[in-house]
């Protein structure tokens, strides 16, 4: 930046630089934090070569299609189990364990069938009968019916037990009903277990609703296809209507905002006075009343509150503490009228900006798709990384003096090998899934770099929108002559500069960001782990650890957000950036709470607003109570799914309008703090806030038209 350099004074005395030349965002500007932008370009390098090494070891399809104990899958075309659909479970029972859902697969051999069983037999039993035939095409492919009982059992060759079975989602589950309020398999209530005794039908439930569980949620995922695919066109309706409002909403803010802010001020202030009016009347009501007299200090705790309702003494304290609320609120208002008039200004102001970058509007589609690219890439990275287990095989023997038991093996190569013949009477059994390569044993450190690198990559994102919508803004602000002096194409200018000179600071504050989100999680999963165990100390430090580190990352976002707001405007790095942005607001603190309140409240009317109106909408239309339109409504399965749909939809779209005009109020918020303190009015320092602004502070420009 040319010129001479001046110094002003902030409200802290702190000398500040003044450069004569600056009108808006410093375009003559260099690269900041670039060793931040080598750590990101490393980062997204290792990525990718995690996403690589998981695409290479794992298989959704084990999530998707049935697999059996060997980790081949049932039914697929160009496999040995082409024509055998089903996977049969040995015993159902041992899907009841936690292990189902951390390894897709229930820790019991499965083999893949052609057909359920469609009656009831032990292994015992059948074998001495003719069903021998029939059973042994549930055991395991190449069984030699050469051992005794005990060994068939122990090895894993064939079920103890078969049970009427039903394929569902190509799974057999045991046939389970209810006959008068009784579960029953077949006729009976209780079953063999193939051991000599006899099991609750109960016990099979509880196996098959594991098991189950995945698969339901399958079914119900069909249904609702279904359901989206006769009302997309009606969904995409609602959420074009949710658009259109949203748009008009922050059009309207333009001439509503003031009357919106007072009426909501008047009415809390009129439901208070007659939140007071109500306890005074109850108050005197309860004069004379047996029983109203007592204190709440004789009467005590008591589980029904309504018992407290009927005390003169609870009613008192209700109008003392809204009688304190009712002065407070108008104290506020003697003394803040003022700023909450600015906070008004600078809202109808950036709606004007909003007008004349109506781009920005779209710019939140910019944002949503590469954040579906940064959630897409995590989910099917953790997918892969997920299914990357393999089936694996130990040595076990009932003599406990084999020395290589526990020792992994391989069931086709164990009968020919030099651990069978050290130990004649051991097997090679399925174990569990997982692995002891390096890769498996880092698999968990895996998914958390992999849930790290979202975090990032999703903060980097969102980081770059609010730099570009803000030096977009930032540019209508210190426009003298509005709109004339406006850059052609602010959007687009302030996105390249983002990209071009500040990629490094960006993701110097998103990594800030994505550490502690990460922290976050961890903290969730190790308090998952401690719930079961009773250690109330644990307990405690572990509720108090997740408080500081929310209430960390809701302070780091608010700083971030105002850090990148000066990126956007000086140019300077990230540190630099937020610590003139944090002292700036701690110096207008009072201004800065008045404006956050008055948006709050103005954003939750609009989110309301459009949610509401095209939800109650959705609602009358899908459950066809529109006469007019009653017979153009699709039938459904689930009426919610389409409703649900609009509804979250809306709030997106919602969101989406209402942070541009966010981000929009605290940039011309920043730049208009900024402008108090660098500019004085003069023919040299002219303030560029718009003239309303400057007849509420009683501020001018000498010698210069007003803007």
């Amino acid at each position: 930046m040319g010129g001479e350099q001046q110094h002003y004074y902030g409200k802290h005395g702190t000398p500040q630089k003044y450069d004569p030349t600056f009108k808006g965002p410093i375009y003559n500007r260099g690269c900041t934090d670039i060793i931040c932008c080598v750590f990101l370009f490393l980062a997204i390098v290792g990525y990718v070569a995690v996403g690589i090494i998981a695409w290479t070891h794992g298989d959704p399809r084990k999530v998707i299609y049935p697999t059996d104990s060997r980790g081949e899958f049932c039914g697929q075309k160009g496999t040995k189990n082409a024509n055998k659909p089903l996977l049969f479970y040995f015993n159902i029972v041992k899907c009841a364990s936690p292990l189902v859902l951390l390894e897709f697969q229930c820790p019991t051999p499965q083999i893949c069938v052609k057909k359920c069983p469609d009656r009831y037999l032990t292994f015992l039993n059948a074998r001495v009968s003719q069903d021998w035939e029939y059973y042994r095409q549930f055991c395991i492919p190449g069984f030699q019916d050469n051992k005794g009982l005990a060994e068939v059992l122990r090895d894993g060759d064939c079920p103890a037990v078969l049970t009427p079975s039903t394929p569902l989602a190509q799974r057999c589950l045991p046939a389970i009903h209810a006959h008068k309020g009784v579960l029953m398999v077949g006729n009976e209530t209780t079953y063999e277990d193939g051991h000599g005794g006899r099991k609750n039908i109960t016990e099979l439930v509880e196996g098959a609703k594991s098991a189950n569980g995945v698969l339901e949620a399958r079914q119900l995922a069909m249904q609702i296809f279904e359901d989206y695919t006769v009302s997309w066109y009606w969904i995409i309706i609602g959420l074009v209507i949710a658009m259109v409002m949203s748009l008009l909403f922050i059009v309207l803010l333009r001439f509503l905002a003031g009357i919106m802010v007072w009426v909501m001020i008047v009415l809390v202030i009129l439901v208070l006075g007659y939140g007071i009016f109500h306890c005074y009347m109850e108050y005197t009501r309860l004069r004379g009343e047996a029983g109203s007299d007592i204190s709440l200090m004789d009467l005590g705790f008591q589980t029904d509150f309504r018992v407290y309702l009927h005390l003169r003494q609870t009613w008192m304290a209700f109008m003392i503490i809204l009688s304190i609320l009712e002065v407070v609120i108008i104290l506020l208002l003697i003394f803040l009228r003022k700023r909450i008039l600015i906070a008004i200004a600078l809202i109808k102001e950036a709606s004007k900006a909003v007008g004349y970058v109506m781009c920005s509007m779209l710019y939140p589609l910019v944002t949503f798709f590469l954040l579906c690219l940064c959630i897409a890439y995590w989910a099917t990275t953790a997918v892969f990384l997920s299914t990357s287990n393999e089936a694996i095989y130990k040595v076990f023997d009932d003599v406990t003096t084999c020395p290589v038991i526990g020792k992994t093996c391989n069931p086709e190569t164990f009968p020919s090998s030099n651990e069978s013949r050290l130990c004649p009477g051991a097997h090679c059994q399925f174990a569990f899934y997982g692995g002891e390569s390096g890769y498996h044993q880092a698999l968990l450190g895996l998914q958390i770099f992999n849930a790290f690198m979202f975090f990032w990559l999703a903060n980097f994102v969102m980081a770059l929108g609010q730099v570009t919508l803000a030096g977009a803004f930032a540019s209508y602000y210190w426009a003298l002559h509005k709109p004339d002096d406006l850059p052609a194409f602010p959007l687009f200018s302030s996105f390249s500069r983002a990209l071009r000179y500040h990629t490094g600071s960006l993701a110097f504050g998103a990594l800030i960001l994505a550490i502690v989100q990460t922290i976050r999680v961890i903290l969730e999963y190790l308090d998952q782990h401690l719930k079961a165990a009773d250690n109330k100390f644990a307990k405690f430090l572990m509720t108090c650890l997740k408080c500081c580190f929310w209430c960390l990352e809701k302070f780091i976002k608010f700083l971030n957000r105002n850090a990148y707001i000066m990126i956007a405007i000086y140019g300077t790095n990230f540190c630099t950036s937020a610590k003139n942005a944090f002292f700036l607001l701690m110096r207008n603190i009072i201004r800065v709470a008045v404006l956050d309140k008055v948006t709050d409240f103005l954003f939750l009317l609009g989110k309301l607003l459009v949610v509401g109106s095209v939800g109650i909408l959705a609602f009358f239309f899908f459950t066809h109570r529109i006469r007019i339109i009653q017979d153009t409504a699709p039938s459904l399965n689930y009426y919610w799914v389409p409703i649900m749909t609009v509804i979250v939809g809306s709030y997106l779209i919602a969101h989406g309008f209402f942070s541009v005009y966010g981000m929009c109020v605290d940039t011309l918020f920043l730049c208009f703090l900024e402008d108090l303190e660098r500019n004085d009015g003069s023919a040299e320092r002219p303030y560029f806030m718009s003239s309303n602004l400057k007849k509420l502070l009683n501020k001018t420009n000498k010698k210069l038209a007003e803007s």
